[in-house]
């Protein structure tokens, strides 16, 4: 009895998770080969490859299905996503203007085209701020127009009630970074409500379930969850998706609690007005940048961002790779969607000054052949020989930590810099070098560095991060010292300072509550 083309993408599925990559490429190779005229069934192994890395067969899937079904938006999505993952911003940005004129109110395209502009170096600060505030006069149209700020209760004494919405309290760069902070509450101060609007759920949700009042709210539409902040009483809502993945900013819109709040899991504007306050610091957002943001900016003093490392963290750090082979290796393990053009030229300039030294790059996409050959070619272009460039794939986790052993310095990409990565490169011994820009997302590095005292690794021109990259190659035994010490530095710097983030956190929105109440009870 044949098999449904449902049934093989499930066992395709499995053997994806578990890492069976031949296996997982030959049951979707048997769906392609069988469905040839079945949209869904090319749709389903397309997403299905492209999650996985294989962009160039499933970019073919989507291609399929263009021709199956020219008015349908589904396979466009997916080649704007392709190409974003690819590096291809140009075609992505095209791809994404095409989908807007046809189907303006679509929340998931307006969605991601806002973030696909992160990652675009040719987009401006203007460009991306006006698109930001279209698409908050957008939601604000769609949800019924403008609403007046809930009522702000004097609290009296009691603790400020605090709601996060995330699709994300899971093994995510985002539940990673909150779980610790939401443990650390003190409940004399906050009581803490996590809406969790994802369908994923592993031992971060249950950490976080354990740490505060959760509420599963994946089927609930917008006005369900903004009915259910309002039986609860929130004080000051907090948005943790900005417009990423499986957000429900649209929701902000109905402006179910008195004081809303963006932070953590966005790096740029909302765009929306009901917005009051983006949560940064004084590295994320130096003065001026004001200017990019409807949102009033609160600067956390200890920074934005809390780290702690995963349980299955490497225990040791190992010792730095040129002692034992004897020359120099670089790296990134950072998303292919962050490196351009700009950035290959920057880390060629960097490998024809350092002799002998190869740069490894490590992302899930480097299993895609043609992408890779792109990668190498562009290096080769530049002077560099392809043997000095490694390409590596997908790996779990705890592999992924082990593999910083084989890095010496790490380079960070740019204008959208690393996040939960350079923390575990740094967790590893690993000095990352960055260039620190004037987006958001171009200062994320650089305020770990800040943080933990290391400011003289971020540059401030394109020649600083050459300079900084070749002084660090050329000194061997700093490298191995600054990496043994790495460890230290961190947990004594108020990046891994748990209680007192959690503390700076509850001042903060305690202020905020707090000076916006006694404006609205003036009015009155």
């Amino acid at each position: 009895m044949q098999l449904t083309w449902e049934t093989v993408l499930q066992q395709a599925e499995v053997h994806a998770q578990a890492g069976r990559f031949t296996e997982m490429l030959a049951a979707c190779q048997q769906i392609n080969e069988s469905n040839n005229e079945s949209p869904d069934a090319l749709l389903s192994s397309g997403i299905l490859l492209m999650g996985f890395g294989y962009l160039s067969r499933a970019r073919i899937c989507f291609e399929r299905v263009q021709l199956l079904l020219p008015n349908d938006m589904r396979p466009l999505v997916n080649l704007a996503n392709n190409a974003s993952e690819a590096g291809d911003h140009a075609k992505s940005r095209r791809l994404y203007a095409a989908l807007l004129e046809l189907l303006p109110d679509n929340p998931i395209i307006r969605r991601n085209a806002l973030v696909s502009l992160e990652y675009d170096p040719c987009v401006t600060t203007a460009e991306r701020l006006a698109h930001a505030k279209e698409w908050g006069d957008w939601v604000i149209a769609q949800t019924g127009g403008q609403r007046p700020r809930p009522a702000t209760p004097i609290l009296q004494g009691r603790p400020l009630r605090v709601g996060y919405v995330s699709a994300d309290f899971c093994q995510h760069t985002v539940g990673l970074f909150v779980k610790d902070v939401l443990e650390a509450h003190d409940p004399v101060r906050v009581t803490a409500i996590a809406y969790s609007a994802g369908r994923v759920s592993d031992w971060v949700t249950t950490a976080i379930q354990k740490a505060c009042h959760f509420r599963d709210v994946p089927t609930f539409n917008d006005l369900e969850i903004a009915e259910q902040i309002r039986q609860d009483e929130i004080d000051v809502l907090v948005d943790l998706s900005g417009h990423t993945a499986g957000s429900r900013l649209t929701m902000f819109a109905l402006r179910a609690a008195p004081i809303q709040v963006s932070w953590l899991g966005y790096f740029a504007t909302t765009g929306l007005p009901y917005m009051d306050a983006v949560l940064l610091d004084q590295w994320h957002a130096p003065p001026g940048t004001e200017e990019q943001f409807v949102e009033q900016i609160v600067r956390l003093p200890m920074g934005r961002f809390c780290y702690q490392p995963v349980p299955w963290a490497p225990i040791e750090v190992a010792p730095a790779p040129c002692l034992r082979t004897g020359s120099i290796t670089f790296g990134c393990f950072n998303n292919t969607s962050k490196l351009n053009e700009a950035v290959f030229d920057l880390w060629a300039q960097i490998l024809t000054a350092v002799p002998d030294s190869r740069l490894v790059l490590k992302w899930r996409t480097f299993v895609d052949e043609n992408l890779s050959s792109s990668v190498r070619a562009a290096f080769s272009l530049r002077g560099i020989a392809r043997e000095r460039i490694e390409l590596r794939g997908a790996s779990f986790h705890a592999e992924v930590l082990k593999q910083y052993a084989d890095i010496d310095i790490a380079l960070d990409p740019f204008p959208f810099t690393g996040g939960l990565t350079s923390c575990e490169a740094l967790w590893m011994g690993v000095p990352v070098v960055t260039w620190a820009k004037s987006q958001v997302v171009s200062r994320q590095t650089f305020a770990f560095l800040s943080a933990i005292g290391m400011p003289k690794l971020a540059a401030r021109s394109a020649e600083d991060y050459i300079r900084i990259a070749v002084e660090l190659a050329e000194d061997r035994a700093g490298l191995d010292a600054l990496r043994n010490g790495m460890r230290k530095r961190m947990q004594a710097s108020p990046l891994m300072d748990v209680k007192g983030f959690a503390s700076q956190l509850e001042d903060s929105l305690h202020h905020l509550y707090a000076t916006i109440a006694e404006k609205e009870h003036t009015r009155l």
